[in-house]
């Protein structure tokens, strides 16, 4: 088995780091919002495609604001479209971090959760050929192990006599 994960933060740079990461929520807060799962749904999307649009049309909007609507305070596009600039590259960076925290928190499960099974299975075998030490620690795991449940059939049931 090819172990990749070999290190790990020390502890006086864990708290570093979540220290490091909540003055960086914090410097945020005032300019993030919060949003229900319905205005998620319902609220019109920016996307990538869409992203040059609103860049062109921000840039008319201040060179011809004569088609502005009446009812849109003027500039208000050109401000919303510069919050996306200022923050697109910070989610981009913390996008990043969470994928490369994701794919290094889901190696080392894959690797603890496979070394566990050879333990357990080694202790199952020995638990087998009655070494007494083995047992208990069988009986514990094999109640924790996570794999499908085994379903008694009532057919299978002792015949009473």
């Amino acid at each position: 088995m090819n172990n990749r994960i070999t290190k790990m933060p020390s502890g006086q740079e864990l708290s570093q780091i979540l220290q490091k990461l909540s003055e960086i929520r914090t410097m945020l807060a005032p300019y993030l919002q919060s949003l229900t799962v319905t205005e998620r749904h319902d609220l019109p999307k920016m996307s990538n495609k869409s992203y040059s649009f609103v860049a062109k049309a921000a840039e008319y909007s201040e060179s011809n604001p004569q088609f502005v609507p009446a009812f849109t305070p003027q500039g208000e596009l050109n401000r919303d479209f510069y919050v996306v600039e200022v923050l697109r590259p910070i989610l981009d960076s913390c996008a990043q971090l969470h994928s490369d925290l994701d794919d290094t928190l889901m190696l080392a499960g894959s690797e603890a959760y496979t070394e566990s099974l050879m333990y357990y299975n080694n202790v199952k075998l020995a638990a087998s050929r009655g070494e007494a030490s083995a047992k208990p620690i069988h009986e514990d795991l094999a109640a924790r192990f996570p794999g499908r449940k085994r379903v008694v059939n009532p057919n299978d049931a002792p015949n009473e006599v």
